[in-house]
């Protein structure tokens, strides 16, 4: 599709995007009562959201003008914290991390795969080159370690055979007719030069030659330029002045150095022709404002310092008239508050009745950190792109004045810096002068100074650096070596396939806990795990999740979610696990400094995935019996300090799996992660679309011998792993060479599936039950008994009204 396409599109969803904003504003800052009606309105929201999302993605990863592109992805993450704000009161709501969506999506007339979650391409995008280094560096350090795999030696097919003959032999009979042609040349050769010398060279036949090449040169020169003119003339070429430079290109180029350097340009013409108009005016309001604060209070104010933003916080804060007002205010209240307290002694005996407090039950949207973004960018997509002219954008060159506007307020900060330093000094100078002040009295300023100094060092020991002297690279080749940074595999998380279970609307109508499906596992790891990772605005101000529970019995799929989160978001991917640890930074001592290395390289080479393979073992309840299970047990106690060194700017999640969840200690287990994601065995659509993909994948053929069908009612109880392996059983290279004279059938696959052991329903309950014992599991339980005992109250008042209305007659 063509530029005028993707800004439509991007037109007409900022524009669902205002009336969302215009719903949001009447409906959801109203308090409501009614829960259902409550979550209506969320899920709507959400999926609308979800459309807007999908929208704004699809238009930010095609346009090309770099200005439009940063005007549509202020809007793109916005959208994408706003919908993890609608998750969080859903989950809150409704006490599931699987909110019942079946009813909302009918009514909207929407399709499951409406609310499927889409990744934004920009994560990978813009830091692609960046990637492919750390992953060639990372190749290196595992190449020169030894640690990388070797690959399989495969059988060679006969045909493979027969090429690699037939290459060799022509490259046999090439080399040696190139021999044969030399030899006749060399000789060609000296038979020249022997009759050169007998007879020299005439000055007719110098030039003549010379002619030749002359001529030769130069027709060739005419042809290249005929056929230019005549691959522009077809339009199957661009003309000169745009043939060096594609739209494509261009942009690249626009968003890379040339821009940097527009960008630096511009500012240094801001500075020479706005620059002193500028550093006049803030000298002139600065002065003004203390001249009329002296002239009410009596004396000039201090100057405001850099921490608290300079100058900046003169021009934030009131009118001097109004300071003195609220000063005189907060006199007369402090006054009030100590003769009110001597007063109030005697009667701070008397207890309060907790039973008088009148608690609020409504429900009520909580604050947002991501409408005021929404409505910021949709005020300037009125103002500067609503009623732009895109013809002139032919060549999607960028906006001088958009530049010009940022670039002003980076020059401004600039010079009020300056400004500061100045007019400190001239105040200081005038207080000297005029009010005989020297500045602050000397035990105040040391009494600062301690506290400041005692908060320091509680910072310090809080976060000390164990690593001064050393630097990320060779800290991060450290880690490499011992096998705490680990290659990811490259799948997406569309390729962990399922669908969606149309028996959990049944199951819920019992009041059954309402497990994850496979899309709604999609749908989890997207929002809390590739979302937060790839986007650092989203990070920073949606609801924070720091650490993540994948639990489920082995074979389905939870290392594969592991890879796709680092895949999609180009995340570091540190694993620990017994093994990895087994002889490495041995006692207490030594996994503080690996979790410090951990935490240190993963900031700075965020995004990045802390992943903790059987992570109930930290948590079993008997005692360890081998030395790395001992030093694996010692994880549990730094776990919590290692979640809270984690800020909201650091990009950095923890990822559990676990095979046996309910061989942990529930306590101390529930708190280490903050959301936990049973992942479910596959259902029979699913098994279906498995069978039939694993089989293509490897190269086997599909016939009528094989009976898809039966495969996936037979497999019932088996996880993706179990047929992932049958399939590479069966499938040998052997078995493809007989493929055309002896078909696939479903007995093969069959046998080879009856030596694993399925999944059985006491272990499926086992999980359930833990499930139902976590945090969420207990609040689901207590919203469902206090439902049941709503209805059977309004059951035993109607009955109760009967009864009354009977005696009456």
């Amino acid at each position: 599709m063509s530029q005028d396409t993707y800004i439509r599109m991007w037109a007409d969803t900022q524009r669902e995007l205002d009336t969302m904003l215009q719903r949001e504003r009447e409906e959801f800052l109203q308090p409501e009562e009614d829960r259902e009606k409550v979550m209506k309105m969320l899920a709507t929201a959400y999926v609308q959201y979800l459309e807007i999302f999908r929208n704004l993605e699809a238009a930010h990863d095609h346009l090309i003008h770099q200005q439009k592109r940063a005007a549509v992805r202020q809007a793109l993450d916005g959208v994408m914290g706003r919908i993890l704000e609608i998750k969080k009161e859903m989950v809150a709501l409704e006490k599931s991390e699987c909110p019942y969506m079946d009813g909302i999506l009918m009514e909207l007339k929407r399709v499951p795969e409406d609310i499927e979650i889409p990744i934004p391409k920009y994560f990978i995008k813009e830091n692609l080159r960046i990637l492919q280094e750390r992953e060639e560096y990372l190749h290196e350090i595992l190449l020169n370690a030894g640690l990388l795999e070797q690959e399989p030696v495969t059988a060679m097919t006969l045909e493979e055979g027969i090429k690699v003959i037939q290459v060799a032999e022509r490259a046999r009979q090439g080399r040696a007719r190139a021999a044969f042609m030399k030899r006749i040349y060399l000789e060609e050769k000296r038979q020249s030069q022997k009759e050169k010398q007998e007879t020299g060279k005439s000055p007719d036949d110098a030039a003549t030659c010379i002619q030749k090449v002359w001529r030769g040169y130069s027709q060739r020169k005419k042809t290249e330029k005929l056929r230019e003119e005549e691959m522009i003339f077809l339009g199957m070429s661009l003309p000169p002045d745009l043939e060096a430079m594609s739209y494509l290109q261009k942009a690249n180029l626009l968003q890379g150095e040339v821009q940097k350097r527009e960008d630096l340009s511009f500012r240094q013409e801001l500075r020479k022709t706005e620059g002193p108009h500028i550093k006049e005016t803030l000298q002139d309001q600065i002065t003004q404002c203390f001249l009329e604060c002296r002239h009410i209070t009596g004396r000039f104010p201090d100057y405001p310092p850099e921490k608290t933003g300079g100058s900046k916080a003169i021009f934030i804060e009131k009118h001097p008239e109004q300071v003195a007002e609220e000063l005189a205010a907060k006199k007369e209240a402090e006054e009030k508050e100590k003769n009110g307290k001597v007063q109030e002694k005697p009667k701070e005996k008397k207890p309060q009745k907790a039973g008088k407090q009148v608690v609020d039950l409504r429900w009520k949207m909580g604050p947002s950190n991501f409408l005021s973004m929404l409505e910021e960018g949709s005020s300037q997509y009125q103002v500067f792109w609503e009623n732009r002219d895109n013809r002139s954008d032919f060549l999607q060159d960028h906006d001088p004045e958009l530049i010009k506007g940022r670039e002003r307020e980076e020059v401004e900060e600039e010079i009020r810096v300056q400004v500061d330093e100045v007019m400190q000094e001239k105040l200081l100078e005038i207080k000297k002068a005029v009010d005989g002040e020297m500045g602050p009295q000397g035990k105040a300023k040391k009494g600062e100074k301690g506290s400041k100094a005692h908060g320091k060092k509680r910072i310090l020991e809080l976060e000390r650096d164990l690593t001064p002297n050393r630097t990320i690279d060779s800290l991060y080749q450290e880690l490499a070596e011992e096998g705490l940074i680990i290659r990811v595999k490259n799948v997406n998380l569309s390729d962990y396939i399922g669908y969606y279970d149309c028996l959990r609307s049944i199951l819920r109508r019992t009041g059954a806990q309402p497990l994850p499906s496979i899309p709604e596992v999609r749908q989890l790891v997207a929002l809390y795990g590739i979302l937060p990772l790839g986007s650092q605005t989203v990070h920073e101000n949606a609801p924070l999740v720091k650490s993540l529970l994948l639990a489920g019995p082995a074979g389905v799929g939870k290392k594969m979610l592991v890879h796709a989160i680092c895949t999609e978001t180009g995340a570091n991917l540190f694993s620990l696990t017994p093994s990895n640890l087994a002889g490495k930074y041995p006692g207490r001592e030594g996994l503080m400094m690996m979790f410090h290395m951990i935490l240190k390289v993963g900031k700075e080479l965020q995004p990045s995935v802390v992943w903790i393979r059987d992570t109930e073992k930290m948590y079993c309840k008997g005692a360890a019996k081998r030395v790395e299970e001992m030093n694996f047990k010692r994880l549990a106690k730094l776990l919590p300090q290692f979640l809270k060194a984690l800020k909201p700017k650091d990009r950095v999640l923890l990822v559990g799996t676990s095979n046996r969840p309910f061989d942990a200690n529930l306590g101390p287990f529930c708190k280490a992660y903050q959301k936990i994601i049973l992942v479910p065995k596959p259902d029979y659509l699913t098994r279906f679309a498995l069978w039939k993909h694993y089989i293509l994948q490897s190269g086997g053929a599909l016939t009528k011998l094989v009976n898809l069908n039966c495969l996936a009612q037979v497999s019932d109880g088996f996880t993706q792993g179990h047929l992932v392996d049958v399939v590479h059983t069966v499938l040998t290279e052997l078995r493809l060479l007989q493929m055309d004279r002896k078909p696939l059938r479903t007995a093969e696959f069959v046998t080879s599936l009856a030596r694993h052991d399925p999944v059985y329903k006491e272990e499926e309950e086992t999980f359930q039950a833990w499930y139902a014992k976590t945090p969420i599991g207990k609040a689901w339980s207590a919203a469902q008994a206090a439902k049941e005992e709503g209805k059977r109250k309004k059951g035993k008042g109607k009955s109760g009204k009967g009864k009354k209305g009977k005696g009456k007659k």
